[in-house]
């Protein structure tokens, strides 16, 4: 239990799945959270969960990559809640095609989200967070993909690897202000998206040496410690939760 009272974090891409996951156990513990998703109803849906749970939640749908909107957001933040102390660049996009079939609107697609959403929230809150004068936490939504290579994503891993890197490179700006910043890489993970998949527990159950796929409570969990006072001396790191697949990399065939 670790307590997030007087904690306001904005969480984007958290209309489901580790997102949600993420919000929903910080509102559980007292922060109150302004939740984005570029799917409106479903960023509504999902605040409204949060409330009718007793927590604090304030829908903010739309683009996560618009620089303009998270401008916004932070503005929202700071004008509602009265200060902006957690930022989770959780929104992301998965494209599949190898380097013959990629296009480059479907190149940039993802490198939008992924990379250029992530950092300006990380330049965009920290700025905020340097104005308050009393620290803060940065989290970005890694992969094991950016680990070892798997079919099918080459632009997708490549932006995975390049948060974690971002996150090592942001210490040199955020640590003399109190800021910690890190980064979480999710193995195979039962998702709204991933159950849709008939075969996708017998697989990762069989490839996992933990025996299972990751359920959205342990990257929560590991969410929390990150963004939490438990980790102040801890910055510019990578955690890998995957129940060891990384370890030894079967693939999922």
């Amino acid at each position: 239990m670790i307590d997030f009272r007087n904690q306001t974090v904005l969480i984007t891409g958290a209309g489901q799945g580790i997102g949600f996951s993420i919000a929903r156990s910080l509102a559980q513990q007292g922060a109150t959270i302004l939740l984005n998703d570029y799917d409106e109803i479903l960023a509504q849906k999902a605040a409204d969960t949060i409330v009718q749970e007793g927590g604090k939640c304030l829908a903010l749908p739309g683009d996560a990559s618009d620089v303009a909107f998270i401008q916004k957001m932070v503005d929202v933040a700071v004008s509602t809640f009265g200060s902006l102390d957690i930022a989770i660049a959780n929104a992301g996009i998965t494209i599949f095609g190898d380097i013959f079939t990629t296009t480059p609107d479907a190149f940039q697609k993802i490198v939008d989200v992924n990379l250029r959403g992530s950092f300006f929230l990380a330049q965009i809150a920290a700025r905020q967070m340097r104005e308050q004068g009393r620290g803060g936490s940065v989290l970005f939504m890694s992969s094991v993909v950016g680990h070892q290579a798997h079919p099918g994503l080459p632009v997708y891993s490549m932006t995975k690897a390049g948060l974690e890197m971002l996150a090592k490179q942001l210490v040199i700006d955020f640590s003399p202000l109190g800021i910690t910043v890190n980064a979480i890489a999710p193995g195979a993970t039962l998702t709204e998206r991933t159950l849709d998949d008939p075969t996708y527990i017998p697989i990762w159950s069989r490839i996992t040496p933990m025996g299972r796929p990751a359920t959205v409570e342990d990257i929560a969990n590991a969410a929390l410690f990150l963004v939490s006072p438990a980790s102040r001396h801890i910055t510019g790191q990578s955690l890998v939760v995957d129940g060891g697949w990384t370890s030894i990399s079967p693939p999922p065939v």
